[in-house]
């Protein structure tokens, strides 16, 4: 390394350089490149949204493929507008689903030169009409909390249930609570277990009003304020919320964490539509080598109970690869029939330091 004649700083400004000489026309040379795709996919779409002044304000497009794995795995989504690395420093805003392979699926991009409500709105609105209208809205929608888009997705989604991601609760969390969130602090491990592991509302509202007396924080206000919509995050709010195990934006993260490889930065929007249709090339070929894998060699059964015989006929390989660990878990638990076929209670029973230890869910 010491032997190349420039630095990392240097490289970034003659990248900078580079794309601002490419930027002529930028948007003339992405409607060229939307062409193309065109070209190559009959029903591939894109909707444009210009400002008063006819200039590019959201560009919103997907592929035939992205419908058609919406249709198949678009019940549960997350939204996530926290990408800004093209030359504008507009934000990118990823829908991300996950397959039966459990795998990050990319849905739709979009480009935004703001993140006001109307903009928003205007997002979801096109969103809904490539897909098919109302009648497809999905079931579930995660994103951060952002007002101006909780507003949006009320008004154009309104068939959709909108839940906060835990990532996003526990990072302004941090960032309102100080010192008091600090990694060593007994808080800390007290709110990620409300957070992440209490199951049921009686339960999570005994432990909430338990942690706030311990450390004297009944009038702090970001918990105050979290506190009264504790639906859109709290885990046992979840139940009945069907998420394919998205209660965090983590896919949305991990596709931006993608796009950092793909797309330079600061690149124009048409070198940007480029990277990010290549992006979505190699992510179906990941798609197409765990079809074939699920084909080829199928799934190895760990036990020869029928359950585990029945789920080896109708999940991927991936999939059954995770009901395996479930079904390993739960040979720890007694399940007790309260009302048929409406209530169990599931006990865990062992032993603890020469005393027995018994937790209902």
């Amino acid at each position: 390394m010491d032997s190349i004649p420039f630095t990392k700083r240097s490289l970034k400004s003659l990248c900078g350089k580079i794309s601002w000489e490419q930027s002529d026309n930028d948007a003339v040379k992405t409607m060229e490149v939307f062409g193309k795709l065109l070209d190559e996919d009959p029903d591939f779409k894109y909707m444009v949204q210009l400002d008063g002044e006819s200039r590019m304000r959201t560009l919103l497009w997907t592929s035939a493929r992205c419908s058609e794995k919406y249709a198949c795995f678009g019940d549960a989504i997350t939204f996530d507008t926290t990408y800004r690395t093209n030359l504008y420093n507009m934000p990118f805003g990823l829908f991300v689903g996950v397959n039966n392979h459990f795998q990050s699926i990319i849905l739709r991009g979009v480009l935004m030169r703001d993140e006001k409500e109307d903009s928003f709105r205007w997002v979801f609105r096109e969103f809904m009409r490539m897909i098919g209208g109302k009648d497809n809205h999905p079931k579930t929608i995660l994103t951060d909390q952002a007002r101006a888009m909780e507003l949006a997705i009320a008004e154009e989604l309104p068939n959709t249930t909108h839940r906060w991601c835990k990532w996003h609760v526990l990072k302004k969390a941090k960032e309102c609570l100080g010192a008091l969130y600090g990694k060593r602090t007994s808080f800390r491990a007290e709110f990620h277990r409300l957070v992440s592991e209490q199951y049921t509302e009686e339960e999570f509202e005994q432990s909430w009003a338990e942690m706030l007396n311990k450390h004297g924080l009944q009038n702090q206000p970001y918990l105050t304020q979290i506190y009264e919509v504790r639906h859109k995050w709290a885990k046992p709010y979840f139940r009945k919320t069907f998420c394919a195990k998205m209660t965090s934006t983590q896919r949305s993260e991990s596709a931006n964490h993608m796009l950092k490889t793909y797309i330079p930065p600061g690149c124009p929007m048409h070198l940007f539509v480029k990277q990010y249709a290549k992006l979505q090339f190699n992510r179906d070929q990941e798609e197409s080598y765990q079809e074939k894998r699920t084909a080829l060699s199928g799934v190895v059964l760990k036990s020869n109970w029928p359950i585990d015989r029945h789920a080896g006929k109708i999940y991927t390989r991936a999939m059954f690869e995770q009901f395996g660990i479930c079904l390993y878990e739960s040979g720890h638990y007694l399940v007790d029939e309260v009302e048929p076929d409406a209530v169990y209670i599931a006990a865990l029973n062992g032993f603890f330091k020469g005393k027995m230890v018994q937790s209902t869910f």
